[in-house]
């Protein structure tokens, strides 16, 4: 297939990169970054954007940074492990849960290039790209735009093109992509891989289900954060998704990026798992065809739910809503009184917006985000 078919979906080259971040430079948003971003200066992030000689000086040189500045500031820190299975030189498809819209593949990129591993492109929704501003930074920053609406003809296409492009940068050995395990952010904490993600890598097979997989490399990355990005907006949702399909508002996805950002997220941690390996996927490939792909993603969301880091607020969250103490040695009486502190003046300011709201009910709601992964 030729490249000049993926276009429209593809990261920007090299050149593109360059006049993209010039455009960057000369926006008015570049004086609001140092609002939010500590250590970061207006005018010399304007200097070196339109000085960056490609993608990877625009990654090392302002993207890491920037990350770096935003760990320092909203998190007590981030812990990582299982790199070793990452550092093969194999090219991978990077498949992880999915709690954060720009941080979970911008911290992941962050570990591969600290640890010596070229960075991954990055599967991110069109849904996302409000203007022309994002898709210059998001498109130089190695995005693949995911289309997200259409005809079903129109997404069947979409999804033909995803997966020829996702094999051809994995299966030739030009580059690994991180890929969510389902369409958006998991908001109520379950993690479970959707059979559809699985079955769009597969329609671009030209072999068995065995083969078709074997070549892709999906490596399962658990990602968590002692306290869950956006999880006050995620909670208005569950709540309001209860009674009525959610309509989301014009802005709100990059509401939902810059509160990611900014809001304090405690620790953080990522964990690599070993990739899929032929045995298994030849397991799954003995089964009935429809269950090849349920036993495919059983075996993801078993890497993936066994790695995923607990923290504090997972365990309180479980003794709170269950009015138990089973876990009550897993953390402090003032930690506990922390948490429902926090917990009430988020939930507070919503129904504060929303008095029809029943903040017994979104309460319980909350609670149960980060309860949730216990279970798993």
């Amino acid at each position: 297939m030729e490249m000049n078919c993926f276009d429209n979906i593809r990261p920007y080259t090299e050149s593109e990169t360059v006049e993209a971040l010039k455009r960057v430079a000369d926006s008015p948003f570049i004086d609001l970054i140092p609002k939010y971003i500590d250590k970061i200066d207006a005018t010399s992030l304007r200097y070196a954007l339109r000085n960056v000689k490609g993608i990877d000086d625009f990654q090392i040189n302002i993207m890491a940074n920037v990350v770096r500045a935003v760990i320092a500031k909203t998190s007590s820190g981030l812990s990582v492990s299982g790199t070793e299975y990452f550092k093969t030189g194999g090219k991978h498809i990077f498949l992880s849960n999915h709690r954060d819209i720009m941080l979970d593949p911008a911290i992941l990129q962050l570990i591969l290039f600290e640890n010596g591993v070229s960075t991954t492109e990055i599967a991110v929704g069109d849904n996302l790209i409000a203007n022309s501003l994002i898709e210059d930074v998001f498109r130089s920053n190695r995005m693949i735009k995911v289309s997200r609406s259409g005809s079903p003809r129109e997404k069947y296409v979409a999804s033909m093109t995803l997966s020829n492009y996702l094999r051809s940068s994995v299966a030739s050995g030009r580059c690994s992509v991180w890929i969510a395990q389902r369409n958006g952010r998991s908001k109520d904490g379950k993690d479970h891989t959707e059979q559809g993600v699985l079955k769009m890598l597969d329609m671009s097979g030209k072999d068995g289900f065995t083969e078709n997989f074997s070549e892709l490399s999906i490596l399962p990355v658990s990602i968590s954060y002692e306290y869950e990005p956006c999880d006050f907006l995620k909670a208005r949702e569950l709540y309001i998704s209860k009674r009525e399909k959610y309509v989301k508002k014009p802005g709100e996805d990059q509401h939902s990026i810059l509160t990611g950002i900014m809001q304090y997220k405690g620790g953080i941690s990522f964990d690599f798992s070993p990739a899929i390996t032929l045995e298994e996927i030849e397991e799954c490939a003995g089964l009935d065809k429809n269950e090849r792909f349920v036993a495919l993603a059983a075996k993801i969301d078993e890497r993936i739910n066994t790695r995923f880091k607990l923290w504090k607020t997972n365990y309180i969250a479980w003794d709170i809503l269950n009015s138990a103490s089973r876990y009550h040695s897993y953390y402090t009486v003032e930690e506990k009184a922390a948490f429902e502190s926090y917990m009430e003046k988020g939930l507070s300011a919503i129904v504060a917006k929303d008095p029809d709201i029943d903040i017994k009910e979104l309460e319980s709601i909350f609670l149960s985000i980060y309860s949730n992964p216990i279970s798993l």
